[in-house]
């Protein structure tokens, strides 16, 4: 017999699965980790623990009492460190306004100044004006006197001389109007730039002030379309409870889950379901049996695939850099491992390091767990009907005695969704698959799950009576309308060609 795993195993196993890089540094480097540890560090990745691992008393008893205390502290200490952090935001906040005032109030007090200099000069023109005026009288009476009376030698020479002063006084005084006059325009001028000056920081501070507000607009707004608006859908985990069909359902009613509208809008909600129904295969309805195991795996399928083109992304900003860094790196060397890349290097994980389309998964999904109702679903959450001959597996009932494989078991659906998609990735048997997806890649189609369907007849042993199963399935329940799907809460990405 098989020995059973530990309690500390089962944890180990799960966080390979779900790849807690945490937990794989810690056992590379030798550190034993107790069970309180490990499930911290689950609980801390928002990994739910099956509440079917079975606990020690120790672990009862002790570590979760202790696992409780140091959580009380570690939420005292966000709530000082966040209590501080406000404190300090408030203070920066009052800086901020208080050197926005003093600003403004420099801005206001050299615009008055500039406006009563301006008042100033306005007035030369006047002055200039009446001083012209009244020596023009002056001028013009003296000239009548001189012609009303006799003309004198010395009074003449006299007044000669005057008029000549007056010439004098006159041209000294146009000239210095016209100076003001320059000097008013030119200094009109300086004070508008200074003013100009002087607003600049403050439309700067504006557009830095707003910059926040636009990026969290344009945030929410990604998800949804240009005129509909949306709050932001939270991911909704529901645990291994042993939940009932009826309760399920009652629940996709709650959420306003529905396949049509699905088809329409192309976002599903991202409810991540553990485990089937027990009692799924009650429900007498064929069609709503059907609409339930859709509803139920497909959001797991989205999640993937688009962990999957996060992943394309980051692999694409690595390889456009000329250098790159150790983090980087440790990130390139990872992912060599998870799809098991020796050979190729980077172009071969470029082919590997892809989605799987929604509508093959969901077929293979229904046709390998009886549209989620066998007993390696609702006991192994094996949607898939993967073997194995080294791990934990149930025993098939009814197999040759010449073969000794068992259906891999796993802890929650997902678990199987994702060694689902690694295996179409990395097998050698999937490599037709691999390059065909490749294909539409490079002549810039869609992923089209008919197409790639024919490619897998080495995943059962019927072979091209399987692929035209599956082909029927997808027809038969439209399940290409799935394959453009996206999680409500996710941002829109375009699939890349590398």
């Amino acid at each position: 017999m098989k020995k059973r795993l530990s309690y500390r195993d089962q944890l180990i196993e799960l966080a390979h699965i779900y790849d807690v890089k945490e937990i794989k540094d810690y056992l590379k480097r030798r550190k034993n980790l107790t069970t309180g540890q490990l499930e911290l560090i689950l609980k801390k990745n928002k990994i739910i623990i099956p509440k079917d691992f079975k606990t020690n008393f120790f672990k009862e008893n002790f570590t979760k009492p202790l696992s409780r205390v140091s959580k009380r502290i570690d939420d005292f200490k966000d709530d000082s460190s966040k209590k501080a952090s406000k404190v300090s935001r408030q203070i920066t906040y009052f800086k901020e306004d208080s050197s926005r005032s003093f600003s403004r109030f420099l801005s206001n007090l050299w615009r008055s100044l500039g406006l009563a200099g301006l008042g100033v000069l306005n007035t030369f023109p006047k002055v200039g004006i009446a001083i012209y005026s009244f020596f023009s009288n002056a001028l013009t009476n003296l000239f009548h006197g001189i012609y009303d009376q006799q003309i004198n030698k010395g009074k003449s020479g006299k007044v000669v001389t005057a008029f000549f002063v007056l010439i004098g006084v006159l041209t000294v005084l146009a000239s210095g109007v016209t100076t003001f006059k320059n000097l008013e325009r030119s200094g009109g001028k300086q004070i508008v730039e200074k003013e100009e000056k002087i607003k600049k920081p403050e439309l700067e501070q504006k557009k830095e002030v707003k910059k926040p507000e636009v990026k969290v607009k344009k945030e929410v707004k990604k998800p949804t379309k240009k005129i509909k608006k949306k709050e932001k859908v939270t991911e909704l985990i529901l645990p291994d409870l042993n939940l009932k069909t009826e309760t399920v359902l009652s629940l996709f009613e709650d959420v306003e889950y529905d396949l049509n509208t699905v088809r329409y809008q192309k976002t599903v909600q991202p409810i991540y379901f553990t485990q089937f129904p027990k009692d799924l295969d009650e429900i007498q309805s064929v069609k709503l049996k059907k609409e339930t195991f859709i509803k139920i795996v497909l959001p797991l399928i989205v999640a993937e695939n688009e962990k999957i083109l996060d992943d394309r992304f980051k692999l694409k900003d690595i390889t456009s850099k000329k250098t790159t860094t150790s983090k980087e790196k440790q990130w390139l060397r990872q992912k060599f491992l998870e799809y098991k890349v020796k050979k190729g290097g980077i172009e071969e994980l470029k082919v590997r390091m892809d989605i799987i389309p929604a509508s093959i998964a969901l077929a293979q999904a229904a046709k390998e767990s009886g549209w989620g109702t066998s007993r390696f679903a609702l006991e192994g959450n094996a949607i898939f009907g993967q073997w194995t001959w080294n791990g934990k597996g149930i025993e098939p009932l009814l197999k040759d005695k010449s073969k000794n494989h068992k259906i891999l078991r796993f802890p929650i659906l997902r678990a199987s969704v994702k060694a689902y998609k690694n295996n179409l990735n990395t097998h050698k048997s999937y490599v037709k698959f691999r390059e065909k997806r490749q294909s539409l890649r490079n002549k810039n189609k869609e992923i089209n799950g008919l197409k790639l369907a024919k490619t897998l007849g080495n995943y059962a042993e019927t072979g091209s009576e399987y692929t035209k199963i599956l082909a029927q399935i997808i027809i038969q329940n439209r399940l290409m309308d799935f394959e453009p799907v996206r999680l409500a809460n996710s941002v829109q990405r375009q699939e890349l060609n590398l």
